[in-house]
């Protein structure tokens, strides 16, 4: 069977039930997620039980859809799924996401230019998650007592805070088979020659480009392709070789860059004979045949969650520089060792430039259509008794229902609490020392972060995109002309929101509902336990109480900073990562679930 049938089959066959279920949970995410970035006002029209009831207009008022709802801290909505009902006056009605998108327009704020493109993204996270519902059976205790990959690909939600969370749009049927992290068993990745006048190899001084090529590829592989090359009566050392997704290949550098190949400047060379398996941020590869060789970070030009996901062969020639310049800005930090936590270090980067696209400058997607980076692995940076997990996996919900947190949680034999502790104290505390005391702020979304784990307690992390998805608050001395371009200037009341909005209300917000709900651990001794692992953090450096005062994470409030909102206004480019923070949709402020933990009084907690 084809995989064109295989998963032609598989939406074909999907029951109704399931498509019922997907469109039923999206919209419980879409009532939750827009009503706390204050796009929708539910108005609330009784209580049953613990529960207030709630009601949302259409922007015609022709429909209506009430659900029951907990509030809970920073203006979270825990929507119970069943409550969810949809009327035309008396009429209930299917639950469908599509339309809901289309009766809502109006005070969802979306463009009508921007309208049409969204509602594909929608129809293909439908598609993703349907086929998550119908195929991915795999359980939390399963996953619990599983591998590093397993946990990887069988990852349902993604981004938590955004509703069209995998857009893809490029990829046809065959595609998300051959290449969706949920559905792909993994794929040979395509090798291409690069002609050097237009292909630019930088790399940490450890590395030069034969070794990277000995290590991915092997002396024999190296060796046939200098063959290869040789057998045109092309001169193999004019060029460098790099490996490239496949569908970027077949969809984009076969078409796009045809005259560039006619000239043998750009050369195919063959299917390498690894095997390579997307990550959840899917232009990501892990190497499943060699698991100690890097991960491949190639340009993927589908568009997904906001981005076209391309990558810049501009950017690529500083970022090994910008990894070296980190690594040893942070190498000596004594703090930093005592909580194991590291970088994988994004140690050699290829980058093409296509000549005639060149003069439209970098920020052009046509300029981010051939460039691929090595990232180490973590793999041979852990003990043999620990275990490996995306940070994605705190949130992860089974198909059956189940919390995978829970069964790590029973997995560890230690109390909710203690759990919660040794968790805080491998994430939240070293994100704490870098942004107070080196002035360094990460993207630490549940993706970008890795876990080690032993016996399923988590005791270190490590932070992954550490150079695209970075930011230098203060500019250092003598900072490298090539790191200048992380520092960006801004108050210090938006500098806290690196913590505010990055942990608290992209993951801690969610972590919450799911220890409350599946773990008995109540919400507020979740934050008590955050707020307690802030004080033991600062009062371990008093010298830095000034900067402790500047961005206050006890303020009575923070800025509320809109993710939907930026995706819904722009969902072509949704941040000017050349400026990301005057990017932001700031709308009024939320109250600070930590506040009342401000003069260090908090309660003791045995849960």
């Amino acid at each position: 069977m084809t995989a064109t049938s295989s998963t032609s089959h598989f939406f074909e066959n999907v029951e109704e039930s399931v498509w019922e279920q997907v469109n039923r949970l999206y919209i419980k995410k879409a009532l939750s997620e827009f009503s706390h970035e204050r796009l929708l006002e539910p108005l609330r029209i009784g209580f049953e039980e613990d529960l207030g009831i709630y009601q949302v207009f259409s922007d015609s008022s022709e429909y209506t859809y009430s659900f029951k709802a907990k509030e809970m801290q920073l203006d979270h909505w825990n929507i119970s799924v069943p409550s969810i009902v949809k009327k035309r006056g008396e009429e209930e009605l299917p639950l469908l996401l599509m339309e809901f998108i289309l009766e809502f327009k109006t005070q969802l704020q979306i463009p009508e230019t921007m309208l049409e493109t969204y509602l594909e993204e929608i129809a293909s996270t439908l598609y993703g998650a349907t086929f998550k519902y119908s195929q991915n059976k795999t359980t939390a205790q399963q996953l619990a007592e599983g591998d590093f990959q397993l946990i990887e690909k069988n990852m349902i939600e993604g981004h938590p805070c955004f509703l069209a969370n995998s857009g893809r749009i490029g990829f046809d049927v065959e595609d998300f088979s051959h290449y969706a992290p949920e559905a792909s068993n993994g794929f040979k990745m395509l090798w291409l020659a690069g002609h050097q006048s237009l292909t630019t190899f930088t790399a940490v001084k450890e590395l030069t480009f034969e070794k990277v090529m000995h290590q991915e590829i092997g002396s024999i592989q190296y060796d046939a392709f200098r063959e290869q090359l040789k057998s045109k009566k092309l001169d193999p050392d004019d060029y460098f070789f790099f490996p490239m997704h496949p569908w970027q290949w077949e969809n984009k550098l076969s078409i796009i860059f045809a005259s560039d190949i006619a000239d043998n400047k750009l050369i195919l060379l063959g299917e390498g004979e690894d095997i390579h398996q997307p990550q959840q941020s899917i232009r990501t590869l892990y190497n499943k045949t060699s698991t100690e060789k890097f991960y491949v970070k190639t340009a993927l030009s589908i568009q997904n969650m906001g981005f076209l996901r391309g990558l810049s062969p501009y950017y690529m020639k500083s970022t090994p520089e910008i990894t070296t310049w980190i690594s040893n800005f942070l190498k000596d930090d004594e703090y930093l060792k005592t909580k194991g936590f590291k970088m994988l270090g994004e140690v050699a980067t290829m980058g093409y430039t296509n000549q005639y696209f060149e003069t439209f400058g970098s920020r052009s997607a046509y300029n981010k259509m051939c460039a691929v980076l090595w990232r180490e692995s973590p793999l041979d940076k852990i003990q043999p008794h620990q275990t490996l997990s995306t940070m994605a996996g705190v949130l992860h919900i089974d198909t059956h229902g189940n919390a995978l947190l829970k069964s790590w949680i029973d997995a560890s034999g230690v109390s909710a609490c203690e759990w919660v502790m040794s968790y805080l104290n491998a994430y939240l505390s070293p994100l704490l020392h870098c942004f107070y005391q080196h002035d360094l702020a990460f993207m630490p979304h549940g993706e970008n972060l890795i876990m080690v784990l032993e016996n399923g307690l988590p005791v270190s992390v490590f932070m992954k995109d550490i150079t695209e998805e970075v930011v230098l608050y203060e500019e250092k001395e003598n900072l490298p002309e090539s790191v200048k371009r992380l520092v960006v200037k801004a108050t210090d009341r938006v500098k806290s929101l690196t913590i505010f909005t990055d942990v608290f209300d992209c993951f801690f917000r969610f972590m919450a509902q799911i220890l409350e709900e599946h773990c008995d651990f109540p919400e507020d001794a979740f934050w008590a336990l955050v707020a307690q692992n802030i004080h033991e953090y600062q009062s371990q450096f008093p010298a830095l109480e000034a900067k402790f005062k500047a961005s206050d994470l006890f303020e009575e409030e923070f800025i509320l900073s809109c993710l939907n909102r930026l995706q819904l206004q722009n969902n072509k480019q949704m941040v000017d990562l050349s400026d990301p923070v005057n990017s932001l949709q700031f709308i009024g402020s939320i109250k600070n679930p930590i506040h009342k933990y401000k003069e260090n009084r908090i309660p003791e907690i045995t849960a």
